[in-house]
């Protein structure tokens, strides 16, 4: 029983969902998709999941590659819209929301809007969406990067898109946890070094009472296999 890059980042964002909260994935969002699956499948818990296309507790018959596709809320107990769901967030109703980003910094800052100076940017991105809305008032929110660079994990971003309750990073090289002001290091992949992760990683952390991530459980494996039976979320995902 060892990692993968994918089974990293998809079983780590796993592992942030609590029992009996509200849980949302959101647009562009397959890996925590993919998780919210996983967790139903292999932990003994409840929890409530709420995706982006409306979905409240879906059962789909097909996973859909994309988060955002109408097939994933087949089987849903209730259909709500965007306005709902943020709603719901603005009144401390949900637990943890996921949320992406280009840039992320120490303090739990994300830039989605620009790469480079702002009038005149390398590369305009889509921007905030429900960031601005839901990751100052949601209880916690975790991101994720498919690649572990100091251009990710910066120590200054070049826009401020979002700021408030960032609780949780995964990488497919580490796990940090933001229960102050700055990321601390929780864990890092077992085939990593430490010196990797601190030369990987564009801001100081704290790496006191880190270790090597706990493998994947029986569990846990067993549920990724069965949603990603053929790898093709494997193979699209493309994380080295």
């Amino acid at each position: 029983m060892t990692w993968s890059p994918f089974s990293y980042i998809v079983i780590n964002l796993a592992r942030q969902i609590r029992a009996r909260e509200v849980t949302f994935s959101g647009v562009n969002s397959t890996l925590p998709m993919l998780a919210c699956l996983l967790a139903k499948r292999a932990y003994d818990f409840h929890f409530t999941w709420i995706n982006v296309a409306g979905g409240v507790e879906p059962q789909p018959v097909k996973i859909p590659h994309s988060s955002s596709d109408p097939g994933i809320v087949a089987g849903s107990a209730g259909i709500f819209a965007n306005q709902d769901f943020y709603d719901l967030c603005a009144r401390g109703g949900i637990g943890l929301v996921y949320l992406g980003c280009a840039q992320i910094d120490a303090e739990g800052r994300t830039n989605v809007s620009t790469i480079g100076p702002h009038d005149k940017p390398k590369v305009r991105l889509p921007g905030g969406g429900g960031a601005a809305v839901m990751l100052p008032t949601a209880q916690r929110v975790a991101t994720w990067r498919t690649e572990h660079s100091p251009r990710a994990l910066v120590e200054k971003l070049d826009f401020v898109t979002a700021a408030g309750n960032l609780a949780a990073l995964v990488t497919p090289r580490a796990v940090f946890q933001r229960t102050t002001g700055r990321f601390r290091l929780e864990s890092w992949h077992p085939d990593a070094r430490l010196e990797e992760i601190i030369e990987r990683t564009g801001f100081a952390f704290d790496a006191a009472g880190a270790t090597p991530t706990a493998l994947p459980t029986a569990g846990e494996l067993s549920a990724l296999r069965e949603i990603d039976a053929d790898g093709a979320f494997e193979r699209e995902a493309a994380i080295d």
